[in-house]
């Protein structure tokens, strides 16, 4: 195969959901349950890259889309998680796509938890992200000053760069991809989308929290400011079969800083659900 022939897996094409919405997607067939990947705030489908290769590779059915605001999907006239949820319900069904398992990525963590209310999953993979509290103090400020106008410091040639350098300590080519592919975002719907997740609480939200006893791994980082250790812990307590795999020299991007260790922990996760094995026994392995 010669490179002008060669078909990037995440280039994916745009799939109109309703008046109004367009997604960027990416969908490969393969075995089921099908591994849905829902990315963070400010960020888009390419975060995912080494996870959704990885499962293609390994012959599952994979989505991976541009939430609506991100990356090449459309933005909303206005912002809900509950929008988000139906319009991944909608594009599901379009996709012939059932109970899928859902990997979410920091604030993909509440639209993973929120659709999983009210929809049938097969199992639930959260990294870096959780229930409530999810803004440390001094996020806040620096998005609002992002929205305002902040953003366009990083149409500055050499400060996307000079920001990356500052964000890990990981040096390696999937991790330079992943900057060249997800940089800081300079449009205001990136922002702007983030304030539905300011001040989110679950347990606020459902008094009484359905599906928690589907399968579900927690994921989280030694050095993310963002979700800690704890949070992690008190996350898996609240899944009836819920394993916490901690990664101590990593940050908040632990699926690209670390992403063979990540993919082994899906895979056997993976294994897990579908031979029915508890899964403190397939991730203590790793």
């Amino acid at each position: 195969m010669t490179n002008d022939s060669f078909q990037d897996a995440l280039a994916g094409s745009t799939i109109h959901l309703r008046r109004g919405v367009n997604l960027q997607v990416c969908h490969n067939s393969g075995r089921t349950p099908a591994i849905v990947f829902l990315h963070g705030g400010t960020g888009n489908r390419f975060n995912f890259r080494s996870q959704y290769e990885f499962a293609q590779s390994q012959g599952w059915e994979v989505l991976v889309y541009d939430l609506a605001g991100h990356g090449q999907s459309s933005p909303y006239p206005r912002y809900s998680i509950g929008r988000h949820c139906r319009d991944l319900r909608r594009l599901l069904y379009k996709l012939g796509i059932s109970s899928p398992v859902l990997c979410c990525h920091s604030y993909g963590v509440p639209i993973g938890l929120e659709f999983a209310q009210h929809n049938c999953v097969s199992g639930f993979i959260a990294i870096a992200g959780g229930t409530h509290n999810l803004a440390p103090w001094w996020e806040i400020p620096l998005m609002k000053f992002m929205a305002w106008g902040g953003r366009y410091l990083y149409s500055l040639p050499g400060v996307q760069a000079i920001s990356n350098f500052f964000s890990t300590s990981y040096r390696h080519s999937v991790i330079e991809r992943f900057f060249a592919e997800c940089p800081t975002p300079t449009d205001f719907q990136s922002y702007k989308a983030l304030e539905i997740f300011w001040g989110y609480n679950f347990f606020t939200r459902h008094l009484l929290p359905q599906n928690l006893h589907i399968p579900a791994l927690i994921i989280t980082a030694g050095l993310d400011p963002m979700f800690t250790h704890q949070m992690g812990n008190d996350l898996a307590r609240h899944f009836v079969n819920g394993t916490h795999l901690h990664v101590t020299n990593a940050g908040h991007l632990v699926m690209a800083e670390c992403p063979e260790l990540i993919n082994s922990a899906i895979l056997k996760y993976l294994i897990g659900i579908n031979t029915q094995t508890p899964l403190s026994s397939q991730i203590s392995s790793l």
